[in-house]
C-alpha cells in the first residue's frame, strides 16, 4: 500500500462507511485520467467505497497496479475497460467491459486501438499545424503521460500553450466533428466490442445512453449478446434512470452505474457520487460466472 494510500484508510479510520458503496465507472492517467493509480486508490478510499470499476478508454494498464495498491483496503478492484464502438447507423458510442477475468486476451486488441490513437493524434496535430496553431506532438504525449491518447490530451496541450481558454473552447474551435482539426476514429463495430469482452470473460455494458437508451435502440444490442445498461451517470436525468432501470429489467440484462470520474475533486462527477445499488454488483458478478472464456 502506498503513502498516499496510507494516508487515506488512516484519514478514514472511525468515519462512517456506507456499507455497500460502488462505483462502477473510472479512470486513471493511464487514458484520459488525471489520477495516479495510487491517487486514484486513495481517492476511493476517501470516499468510503466498497468497490470501484478501474474503466480506462482503450487500456487496462491501470488495472494490475490499481489492484495491487488496494490490497488490505477493504476495496473490490473491478477490472474494466471503456471502448468506443460503433452501432449499425454508424454512430460512436461507448461500452463499457466490466470484470475481465483475463486481461491478456483483450490486451493485443486494445493495443492495435492505442496504437490507432496515437497515428490519429498525430493528424490532428499536423491538421493544426496547417493553420498556424504551433502545437507539437511532444506536449500531446507529454498529457498522455504514456496513457492511451485522446482529444482531451490535445485539449489540454492547447491550453497550455495558450491557444484555448478551456477544454470545450479546445472542441468547439477546433477538435470537435466538422471541425477544421478533426479526424475520425478507427471503428470498431458494436458486435465486435461485445465479443472482445466476451472474450477476456468480461460482461458488456452499454456506457451512458442518455435520452437514447430507448427500446428501438436497445433491442438489436441485445440480439448482439449486450449484458448490461449504465442506468445510472451524471447525465442522466431522473427520467432516464427511470426508463433505463424499466429497459435493463425488461431484457433481462444487468444494471450499472458509476461518477465516470476523470480525477476531479470537486463538481458533478465525484467518485462514488452516484450511490449505486450493491445488489447491481452482486447482479453483476453472477452474470459474468455465465460468460465463457
Amino acid at each position: 500500500m502506498s503513502d498516499a494510500v496510507s494516508e487515506a484508510v488512516s484519514g478514514a479510520a472511525g468515519a462512517p462507511v456506507e456499507r455497500g458503496k460502488i462505483d462502477l465507472h473510472a479512470h486513471t492517467t493511464a487514458s484520459d485520467g488525471t489520477a495516479s493509480p495510487a491517487q486514484f486508490v486513495a481517492a476511493a478510499v476517501a470516499a468510503q467505497l466498497s468497490a470501484v470499476a478501474v474503466t480506462d478508454h482503450d487500456t487496462v494498464a491501470s488495472v494490475p497496479e490499481v489492484t495491487r495498491l488496494a490490497e488490505g483496503s477493504g476495496i473490490r478492484v473491478v477490472a474494466g475497460v471503456e471502448l468506443s464502438v460503433h452501432d449499425a447507423q454508424d454512430r460512436e458510442v461507448h461500452l463499457l467491459g466490466l470484470h475481465l477475468a483475463d486481461l491478456s486476451l483483450i490486451e493485443s486488441e486494445l493495443e492495435r486501438l492505442r496504437d490507432a490513437r496515437r497515428a490519429r493524434a498525430v493528424q490532428v496535430v499536423e491538421k493544426l499545424n496547417a493553420v498556424g496553431v504551433a502545437i507539437t506532438m511532444d506536449a500531446v504525449l507529454a498529457e498522455a503521460a504514456g496513457g492511451a491518447i485522446g482529444r482531451p490530451h490535445v485539449a489540454r496541450a492547447l491550453m497550455n500553450m495558450g491557444a484555448v481558454g478551456g477544454l470545450q473552447e479546445a472542441f468547439d474551435k477546433w477538435l470537435g466533428g466538422g471541425k477544421v482539426a478533426y479526424v475520425p476514429k478507427e471503428r470498431l463495430l458494436f458486435a465486435d466490442g461485445i465479443a472482445l469482452i466476451h472474450n477476456a470473460g468480461g460482461i458488456a455494458v452499454y456506457a451512458h445512453p442518455g435520452w437514447e437508451g430507448n427500446r428501438e435502440r436497445i433491442e438489436p444490442l441485445v440480439a448482439l449478446g449486450l449484458d448490461g445498461v449504465e442506468v445510472r451517470h451524471p447525465s442522466h436525468g431522473s427520467e432516464d434512470i427511470k426508463r433505463l432501470k424499466a429497459l435493463v429489467d425488461h431484457f433481462g440484462l444487468v444494471p450499472s452505474g458509476g461518477s465516470d470520474w476523470h480525477g476531479a475533486g470537486a463538481g458533478p462527477r465525484l467518485l462514488g457520487c452516484m450511490k449505486v445499488n450493491p445488489e447491481w454488483l452482486d447482479l453483476q458478478l453472477a452474470r459474468a460466472a455465465s460468460v465463457a472464456i
